[in-house]
């Protein structure tokens, strides 16, 4: 299977990619296109991974990000199966003060980009008779998520734009679902539970007590991209740990009380 994962330099996406050339779900070969615009990562990811991965530096802001990267993949990999559109950014503030430039880069990034690579590697998945995308979106995209309206605003769309793929693109052979991770331990988000107390919080709200891995969520996203779910397309996979469970509290039952996270 030949597959463009991005956000691949660490995190979720670098899951995504060992997961791949292990063929944890799906025996392989398999060759991957690792994406990132952190160019020191992907050249250590890449050298772990070995010859069947290929590294390619971009900043998915870019509108022509999406051209770019089919051609390089096509390039690499000789064709395209499927497309882990894993990259995404979260900048917190309040909806109040939020900074334009901020909120535009979160939409170019956890929203646009999606859409860009996904129309660009469309024709290479009709080619090889169909495959499978697969976008990393957020529990937020369902709940909100103080202070970060902008961010649960981008992932919502995501989600739709994603449904709206899988409407599309289905005659085609081409499914397309996302995966909404919970609170999950990431380079992005360690800044976050570094104060070990309010991990240990974090952690108590949660039904399987435990915050995610990147391989927990890397493992559903190869589920999707993977032939046994040849039948799932245009859905939302939580792996949440059971947070969306908890939204309405024993104690806020019949008062309208939520907490979402």
């Amino acid at each position: 299977m030949r597959v463009i994962v991005t956000g691949a330099a660490s995190g979720i996406g670098a899951a995504v990619a060992r997961g791949l050339i292990a063929g944890r779900v799906m025996p392989g070969p398999h060759h991957v296109l690792l994406v990132d615009r952190d160019a020191e990562g992907l050249t250590r990811i890449t050298a772990e991974l070995g010859g069947t991965a290929t590294s390619f530096v971009t900043d998915i802001a870019d509108p022509d990000c999406g051209a770019a990267i089919a051609a390089r993949a096509v390039e690499a990999m000789g064709g395209i199966d499927g497309l882990a559109s894993n990259a995404g950014i979260i900048l917190g503030a309040p909806l109040a003060t939020m900074d334009v430039a901020d909120f535009d880069r979160m939409i170019a990034i956890n929203t646009r980009a999606t859409w860009l690579i996904a129309k660009s590697v469309y024709p290479h998945l009709v080619a090889a008779g169909g495959g499978s995308i697969v976008a990393t979106g957020s529990i937020s995209a369902s709940h909100p998520t103080p202070p970060l309206g902008a961010y649960s605003a981008s992932k919502a769309a995501l989600m739709m734009l994603v449904r709206q793929m899988a409407n599309e693109w289905g005659p085609d052979g081409i499914r397309c679902n996302t995966v909404s991770p919970g609170p999950t331990l990431t380079p992005m988000t360690a800044g976050g539970y570094a104060d070990e107390e309010r991990r240990r919080r974090r952690e108590a709200g949660l039904p399987l007590r435990r915050l995610g891995a990147p391989e927990d969520i890397a493992n559903v996203i190869l589920f999707l991209l993977s032939d046994l779910s040849r039948n799932v397309t245009g859905v939302d996979l939580l792996a949440d740990g059971g947070l969306a469970t908890t939204l309405m509290t024993a104690s806020g039952a019949g008062s309208g009380q939520t907490s979402a996270g």
